[in-house]
């Protein structure tokens, strides 16, 4: 598998809706090659999710991996990495929440976005076989995030106060500080 190089804001093709696998593509070499090539980037950027059209192919396909442990957002249950074919999000309670957000394709910035902190998941595994997650909390975040990309959405475009985005070494030294105090 390769590491590929993650496209950043402002490359049309984040902007772009991508489109669904069909069920014969699932199973493919091809995508068994996209699926390799996106947990190498991953890794190899040190994100917890992607979405393929970070990495230039416009189609419904995300991997997510949580690393447990003590985080900036909290202590965190690990989630083993996942494979996310054609995701649609169910809200289950519109109740939202924030976090401070970055992200692989817009380098050196965090902006707090609120989203609903309860939703569920269905979607086609690696295998091609229907399947459902719900999900609470930050993991939520992090679904609607990955996803957002699936549908030519970044997270900027979900801030409402454009005065909670900052550059990283701004947010850690004046707005985290103020997030933990």
């Amino acid at each position: 598998m390769a590491i590929r190089r993650i496209i950043r804001m402002g490359h049309p093709l984040l902007r772009e809706v991508a489109r669904p696998l069909a069920p014969e593509e699932i199973g493919s070499d091809e995508v068994k090659r996209l699926l390799g090539d996106m947990v190498d980037t991953l890794h190899d950027y040190g994100g917890i999710g992607l979405a393929a059209p970070q990495i230039g192919e416009s189609v419904r396909l995300a991997i997510i991996e949580i690393p447990g442990g003590a985080t900036r957002y909290g202590e965190l249950a690990p989630m083993s990495l996942g494979v996310f074919i054609n995701p649609t999000i169910e809200v289950v309670d519109a109740a939202a929440s924030g976090y401070w957000e970055g992200c692989l394709s817009v380098p050196g910035l965090r902006g707090y976005v609120e989203r609903p902190q309860h939703i569920k998941v269905r979607y086609l595994n690696e295998q091609g076989e229907a399947q459902e997650i719900e999900l609470t909390g930050f993991p939520a975040t992090v679904f609607q995030h990955e996803f957002d990309h699936l549908d030519g959405k970044l997270y900027l475009d979900r801030i409402s106060d454009t005065r909670l985005l900052a550059f990283e070494h701004e947010y850690e030294r004046y707005l985290l500080p103020q997030t933990e105090g």
